[in-house]
């Protein structure tokens, strides 16, 4: 397939990818990456890989690494190049550059440095999952990737409980229980949500129900693939004093007064500061 070779001023142009299916990628994406004086890639193996589905030739120009872990002097000689007039094209892994990303930094240095910065849009996982999940979308809060450990994880989780729009959480497969357990004790098992995995995949599966029937449905799956979480803003629930007492009473048997506070005040959608005063009177009464 012959791709355009567009005339690309000095700049960075950031390129989106698929997040799966290698035909989702857009023609003008295939264009920059067929015209950038140089590549820059989250993983330059997947890049190449997609170069070659689409043939757009690589020739002798440069491929560099930009990652998580990429030194700030990586990030820096890309700066220098473009400040000398070359055009460079970025791309991650999957999806839209600076999207859980590291390109944030790039594109800063850029930005900072006087350097146009473009976009080429295209898929994202986000957007993907929003489309299939049927929850309300006209608006929506990404909070990323949750937090490996249990109370980090349910303090972050608390957080986000009152935010007025659908959640959108990304999750490792090996977690991914661990945090569907924690969002029924912090938000609630009966709010609704959706679980997104291997997105435009041959093994793509959209699970839906509330987050205790979710959680019940993984407890014993082994999954792999990328995982979306998405989860429903929260509704109106009225809970008297005694509902709060009960459920502090049963989760101070497990949790410290501070975190059966969190715990309880996501689960029934109250203010913690009230049910934290509520925990301490409780913990000084036993």
């Amino acid at each position: 397939m012959n791709h355009r070779i567009v005339p690309l001023s000095a700049g960075l142009t950031f390129v989106a990818t698929p997040i799966g299916t290698a035909r989702d990628i857009t023609l003008r994406a295939l264009d920059v990456l067929a015209s950038a004086d140089i590549l820059a890639a989250e993983d330059t193996r997947t890049l190449r890989k997609l170069m070659e589905i689409h043939g757009v030739p690589l020739g002798d120009r440069q491929v560099v690494a930009y990652h998580e872990h990429s030194t700030p002097a990586v990030r820096d000689r890309l700066v220098a190049e473009m400040r000398a007039g070359k055009s460079l094209a970025y791309a991650s892994e999957a999806g839209t550059p600076l999207v859980a990303d590291p390109g944030y930094q790039l594109a800063r240095s850029a930005i900072e440095a006087g350097i146009a910065v473009d976009s080429t849009p295209g898929p994202s996982a986000i957007l993907a999952a929003l489309t299939v999940a049927g929850l309300p979308s006209d608006r929506f809060f990404f909070a990323g990737f949750a937090p490996s450990a249990k109370t980090q994880r349910q303090t972050w989780l608390s957080e986000l409980r009152e935010i007025s729009g659908t959640l959108v959480l990304y999750e490792s497969p090996k977690r991914l229980n661990a945090l569907l357990t924690d969002a029924c004790d912090t938000l609630g098992q009966d709010r609704q949500a959706v679980i997104c995995r291997e997105l435009t995949k041959k093994f793509q599966e959209v699970a839906r129900g509330s987050l205790g029937t979710l959680s019940d449905a993984f407890a014993t799956r082994r999954i792999k693939g990328e995982v979306v979480v998405l989860i429903d803003r929260p509704g109106t629930v009225e809970t008297d004093e005694k509902d709060i007492e009960a459920a502090l009473k049963d989760a101070l048997k497990t949790h410290s007064v501070k975190d059966a506070a969190t715990v309880v005040a996501g689960a029934l959608s109250v203010p913690r500061r009230e049910v934290y005063q509520m925990a301490l009177a409780m913990g000084k009464s036993s």
